[in-house]
């Protein structure tokens, strides 16, 4: 069982940074491979990045490819977004959560086991 709480949410103006940050309970956080999705009023649930068990090679969804970075420290069991050059269309809710497949990159909602309640992202133009 893995509990995930983000945090770092808040109110930017467009052009702006914010830093996520998913703390996770358990001792074998560092197993898991982890997500980071974000939901928009009216709008599904939508993949943003992902990064396996050991940091190596994130992959992102296009929309946000060159202004998000995804980080984790294990030893912190931590896992973090970094975004850059915010737009108001970055505004959303935003969640982790954990795969407990540690090498596998997935853009897919139900391909993870343990979700976050998320935070609210709103940028503002």
């Amino acid at each position: 069982q893995v509990q995930l709480v983000e945090s770092g949410g808040g109110l930017v103006q467009t052009g702006g940074s914010l830093r996520l940050s998913c703390a996770a309970s358990g001792r074998t956080f560092s197993r898991y491979s982890m997500g980071w999705f974000r939901q928009a009023p009216g709008k599904e649930r939508a993949f943003v990045g992902t990064i396996t068990w050991s940091g190596g090679t994130p992959y992102y969804a296009d929309s946000v490819k060159g202004r998000f970075t995804i980080s984790r420290d294990n030893a912190k069991n931590t896992v973090y977004l970094q975004m850059n050059n915010l737009k108001p269309e970055d505004t959303a809710v935003y969640y982790c959560a954990a795969d407990r497949l540690p090498l596998h990159l997935t853009v897919r909602v139900e391909d993870y086991d343990y979700w976050g309640q998320g935070t609210q992202v709103t940028v503002s133009s």
